[in-house]
């Protein structure tokens, strides 16, 4: 039985939710998102509140019951508040910079990387060592996070790399005479 599924979400003042044939639009100051819930659950709207609640007792249901209130819940904390990830460069001349549209990596290699910013994300460099990527939907914030992570993975060694804020690395011991 899901424990998350069992709780309503709440919905706070200056967010309008409308729900129809399992499709969830939430609207905020933030934009508007939307999800399509999956055909083993039915979600309801009652008064501030959003039920969500398992169609017939299989193990996808109750699977989907948990899944489908937190994408929820996550949908109205994004046309809200919005979600951000932080992410940290380590290693001699690693640097970031936002030029216009294009995120400007130099994580060591001959060349520097050239990433478009996505038009719903925003990502700022507030130093030249760190990057931080924000917007609504936490699903593509991660994403990208990662997706910019992936080009120079933190090395266990020396712990050079780009890695996200307050991740530990795993450290290892070089070689010995």
């Amino acid at each position: 039985m899901s424990r998350v599924g069992k709780y309503p979400v709440a919905v706070p003042q200056g967010v309008t939710v409308t729900v129809a044939d399992n499709v969830v639009t939430a609207k905020g100051k933030l934009g508007e998102l939307r999800y399509e819930a999956a055909e083993e659950v039915d979600t309801t709207l009652e008064g501030d509140k959003i039920w969500v609640k398992p169609r017939m007792d299989s193990k996808r249901a109750r699977q989907m019951w948990g899944t489908t209130r937190a994408r929820i819940n996550n949908m109205i904390l994004g046309v809200t508040t919005g979600f951000t990830r932080k992410l940290d460069m380590v290693g001699v001349g690693y640097k970031a910079a936002v030029q216009g549209n294009v995120l400007k990596l130099s994580l060591g290699f001959s060349h520097d990387i050239e990433y478009p910013i996505p038009a719903d994300l925003k990502i700022v460099a507030p130093t030249p060592t760190s990057i931080e990527v924000s917007g609504m939907d936490k699903q593509r914030v991660g994403q990208i996070a990662s997706e910019i992570r992936g080009f120079r993975p933190p090395e266990p060694y020396k712990g050079k790399g780009v890695k996200y804020a307050g991740e530990w690395i795993l450290r290892k011991e070089g070689k010995k005479k």
